[in-house]
This record gives structure tokens, sequence and C-alpha cells, in this order.
């Protein structure tokens, strides 16, 4: 089994997510959890290629061990944009395999590449060949009227042979037609057993598995249970302090727990420097809404920076104002 920096960080991660995980969204989670493998959203590879949009692999060097997820289903194409990932310093670069969406499908990528084993492997092939960093893929268990047992072992044992040594799987199908993609998020039955029965079929393949955790003492149990990570996706999104604050502890064993208000004095010079730049405030405080989740004043954090942070000028006062509303119900609680 391969040992690097962005597999050894796999053993928890937070999932690609379309609008969620972007560059300030992980540096905030960074602050939670100096270990945690972090993912971009997907970045489809015509955008890199053909539109030359590399301000989409804009990131910040604490990011790190980041990983850039690709969507795309050419070979040649995919192995030019892991090119340009890994030249401004990704540290994995992995190809989406499951994302149900129209758009996607309609590009002949994500989830629909479940049904192209073959040309899976081939895009495989074709990045590994074309970076140094480890090339992954994400995946679901099958689509549609698939079934599991039989495509997913399949699936595996092409993009093995092709040169993958880790892949993460949504222990759910994906329906192309039907559901929306949030749907397909919720209602495709979840199906642990499976992805653990492949742990056993391919030992030496690093397995993560997604799908419906929605905390640390759950990624824990998946871990016990002998899979090798565990990504975790809406949950770390809106709580994030709950799944990677004590995460390095817990799942690492190394370092040390972090709070909500140590993360939120760390974010008022990012705050800062991105104002400077002509940011908007609302562009980071949007993915800091759920840092005080289940805490006494939460909802004050929430609707204060909901409400000022896309007013003109917002700075980091707002920050400060919303904060109030928790220090003031937990008068033990570290002031920033």
């Amino acid at each position: 089994m391969p040992t690097n920096a962005a597999t050894n960080a796999a053993r928890l991660s937070v999932a690609p997510m379309m609008d969620w995980t972007d560059r300030h969204c992980r540096y905030l989670h960074r602050q939670l959890s100096a270990h945690a493998l972090l993912y971009t959203e997907m970045v489809t590879s015509p955008a890199l290629v053909r539109g030359r949009a590399i301000h989409l692999l804009d990131h910040d060097p604490a990011e790190h061990p980041v990983a850039l997820q690709l969507g795309g289903s050419d070979p040649t194409e995919l192995a030019q944009a892991a090119r340009l990932g890994a030249a401004v310093g990704y540290d994995e670069i992995n190809l989406n395999c499951g994302c149900p969406s129209d758009r996607v499908q309609s590009g002949t990528f994500g989830a629909v590449l479940m049904r192209n084993p073959a040309t899976v492997a081939a895009c495989v092939a074709e990045m590994r060949a074309a970076v140094d960093v480890p090339v992954t893929v994400k995946c679901r268990i099958g689509v549609d009227d698939q079934d599991p047992e039989e495509v997913l072992p399949e699936f595996l044992a092409r993009i093995v042979a092709a040169g993958c040594e880790r892949v993460t799987i949504h222990a759910r199908k994906a329906w192309l037609k039907g559901l929306s993609p949030k749907e397909n998020r919720d209602i495709p039955p979840l199906d642990y057993d499976l992805v653990q029965r492949m742990k056993g079929l391919f030992p030496n393949l690093h397995i993560s598995i997604n799908g419906g955790i929605t905390s640390l003492e759950q990624a824990e149990a998946l871990l016990a249970s002998g899979l090798d990570g565990v990504m975790i996706g809406r949950a770390a999104y809106h709580q994030p302090t709950d799944i990677l604050a004590q995460a390095d502890r817990r799942v690492f064993g190394s370092g040390t727990d972090t709070s909500a208000e140590d993360v939120v004095a760390a974010m008022l010079p990012y705050i800062e420097a991105h104002l400077t730049a002509g940011g908007r405030l609302h562009q980071i405080t949007r993915h800091m809404l759920g840092l005080f989740a289940g805490r006494p004043g939460a909802r004050g954090w929430r609707r204060v920076l909901s409400e000022g942070a896309t007013r003109d000028g917002a700075g980091p006062e707002v920050v400060d104002a919303a904060l109030a509303h928790v220090t003031a119900l937990a008068p033990d609680a570290k002031a920033v």
C-alpha cells in the first residue's frame, strides 16, 4: 500500500463539494485540522486545458495536504490537466467517477463513467504517466440497474491494473435518471458491507468510504473495522468543529484539539488579506456559519454573519459582532 503525505492524510478527508469546498473553505478547515486531507471542488479538464482557466487551481500553501479533483473522460486531456495541477503543487490528483448531475453526464464524465471502466482505466494510466503525485479515483458502487456486486469488483480491478493505488467509494448507487443530485445523496440505500468486502478482495488497495457519515465517532468505528480511510462531506461542512476539531488527536494520534474561537482568531488575518486584495467578506464567512453548531449563541452567530457580511464595506467587525453572541452565552469561552 502506498505511503505519502496525501495517503496518510486520507485516513480522514473532507469530500469535494461543488460550490462549497473552495479555497476559502479549505483554509478554514485547515485551521481546524492540520492533518485531514482536503479536496477542491471538481474542476473539469476542458476548463483547464481548453479554457485555460488556471485560476481554478488557486490555493493557499497552508491548505496542504490538498488534492485536486478533476472531471473528464478524455485520457490525454486529463493527463494535461493533471500535469497543470501537479505543477502548482497539489498533493494528489483525483478523478471524479461519482457525480450524477445532468451537466456532468452531458460531458460524459462523473458517475456515468461507472459504465465505462475501460475508459476510466485509460484515464488513470495516462494521468499516472503524466505526474509524480498519486492519482486516485472517487466512485459510486454502481449506477442505475447495475448490480454492484458484479460491477464494482470489475471496476476496481481495472483501475488497480492501470496503477490506481487509492480509491474513495461513495457507498450508494447513483441513479442517472429520475433522481436529482441532491436526492442521489440521500435516497439510494447505503451499502457499507459491500465496501468492506471490496477491502477483502483488494487488500493492497487503499479504500476510503464515503456517504452518510455524520460524526467523528462513526468515522472512528469505520476505521476500526479495517477500512483505510473515511471521507466526510456535508457534516464536515455544516458542523466543521464537531468533525475536525478533535480529528488530529483522535484519528491521526498527533496534535491537540482546536476550538471554534481559536479558528475565528486564525481566520481574521486571512480575512483582512482577502479584503485588502479586493475580496468580499461573505466569500469567506459563508463557510464559517457552522463553526458553533449546537452551541449557545450559534443562531445569533449565523444571523449576524448572514445579514452583515454581504453589505458593502463589511469587514472583520461583523465577525466580532457575530462572535459576541457566542461569548456572551459562554463566559468561560476564549474571546477573540
